[in-house]
């Protein structure tokens, strides 16, 4: 094992099977849990550096989490991560140059015993625009602030803060379209 970067993230997850989570996350990560106890378990990883803990509990499975992730370093990161769960039977969805989050990017899902996805990037540059596919799922769900979005079940209302945040004015149709990517002469040939 490499060296801790510290400060590094602790993470900690109700789960409802810890089996089939600590066989999920020992696949998925690529190692084995540091500890594993009557309804508790624990990894602790190096690269990203992040100790994540799951308590199993059932009651407290949270439907309504967004996802985790991590972006690696390089493509060729991003290729090994994903060939090791793909060989695993892991990967949920791929998607390659697509732009979301206002960013061109390649990344995979996975979606652990109790549907908690993560996402795992490479992140290629800044965009001006996401792919018309999260502005659909955006409009969906009434939240324009959303980002990477996994198709909408439910959407919960969250109380406003105060805070007002100018945004700035949206792109011509052409260039909001993201005309040009694979993934949106996929996802919305009609815009192009």
């Amino acid at each position: 094992m490499e060296t801790a970067v510290f400060p590094r993230m602790h993470v900690s997850l109700y789960v409802s099977d810890l089996a089939a989570t600590v066989n999920f996350y020992t696949a998925f990560f690529g190692q084995a849990a540091a500890k594993v106890k009557p309804s508790y378990a624990k990894f602790v990883l190096d690269r990203p550096s992040l100790i994540i803990s799951f308590v199993e509990n059932p009651g407290r499975v949270a439907s309504t989490f967004g996802h985790l992730g991590f972006q690696v370093e390089t493509v060729a990161e991003l290729a090994e991560r994903r060939a090791a769960a793909e060989a695993a039977g892991l990967i949920s969805r791929e998607e390659i140059g697509t732009s979301c989050c206002y960013a061109k990017q390649d990344k995979f899902w996975v979606n652990d015993p109790d549907g908690t996805e993560w996402e795992v990037y490479y992140f290629h540059e800044d965009a001006e625009f996401n792919d018309p596919r999260y502005q659909q799922e955006y409009d969906a769900a009434a939240v324009s602030s959303q980002c990477c979005i996994a198709p909408a079940t439910a959407v919960q209302e969250l109380p406003t803060i105060g805070l007002t945040i100018p945004l700035p004015s949206a792109p011509a149709a052409e260039a909001a379209c993201g005309c040009g990517t694979p993934a949106t002469r996929t996802l919305a040939p009609a815009c192009c």
